[in-house]
């Protein structure tokens, strides 16, 4: 299911048979779509991405996690780097302001859940999204974690949050993740406080950016070539 990006992150699981369990999946708005870009044009800004091919993985299949319980000290930092074939990138946990959100990414990076899954969706210009064990944007963890954000947040640039159905509460997640490459989408795009905030980048928005400008299909909001595979999440405490 496609929306305008005037709309908000939805989940394409709602709409699914057989997918409706809470907070499986997400899908971020989309923009007018650009001609497609030519064979070549694509070729061309995969070898500028620094990016090397890799075959898309495979579903994980369905996930029966249990939601983690416990939570993070407030007085340290936590930092999740996601090694990828296009490069790396970490950012840093928001333990004080969404410290349930916080647990929750921590707990599966630790887990290993996010090794060996995609970026599965691309929007030029405003955010990348991925963590889905099904890689279609209809799969989660099992479990869903409700944590709304401050009701004056706003998605800019190196922003991470997190993404959810249409119908569930506001800052309801689940695995799914986005980054924001836009300036500030909340202004350009009306991307309204629903989506809890797990943290901010801290190294790597080139490769971010990166990744957001590979070509994608559909063209400009859809899944990038070539495959953009997270080969490693890891977590650092200091």
């Amino acid at each position: 299911r496609s929306v305008t990006r005037s709309a908000t992150i939805l989940t394409r699981a709602a709409g699914r048979a057989g997918c409706g369990r809470p907070g499986q999946g997400a899908r971020v708005a989309t923009r007018t779509a650009a001609p497609a870009a030519s064979a070549g044009a694509a070729g061309r800004a995969v070898s500028r991405s620094g990016c090397h091919a890799v075959a898309a993985p495979r579903p994980k299949g369905p996930q029966h996690l249990e939601a983690p319980t416990a939570r993070l000290d407030p007085a340290r930092f936590y930092t999740v780097t996601v090694a990828t074939n296009c490069g790396t990138f970490a950012f840093r946990l928001e333990v004080r302001g969404q410290p349930r959100t916080a647990a929750s990414v921590y707990a599966l990076a630790k887990r290993g859940f996010y090794d060996g899954l995609s970026f599965q969706r691309v929007a030029a210009g405003f955010v990348i999204q991925g963590g889905d064990p099904l890689g279609d944007g209809t799969g989660g963890p099992g479990y869903t974690v409700v944590e709304a954000p401050p009701r004056n947040t706003q998605y800019v640039r190196g922003d991470v949050a997190m993404a959810k159905t249409s119908t569930e509460p506001a800052g309801t997640s689940g695995s799914q993740f986005f980054v924001v490459t836009g300036a500030n989408v909340t202004a350009s795009a009306g991307l309204t406080p629903d989506y809890a905030l797990a943290g901010r980048i801290v190294s790597g928005q080139s490769v971010v950016d990166a990744i957001g400008a590979l070509p994608t299909s559909p063209p400009n909001d859809g899944t990038p070539t070539p495959a953009v595979v997270m080969t490693k999440v890891t977590v650092t405490e200091s």
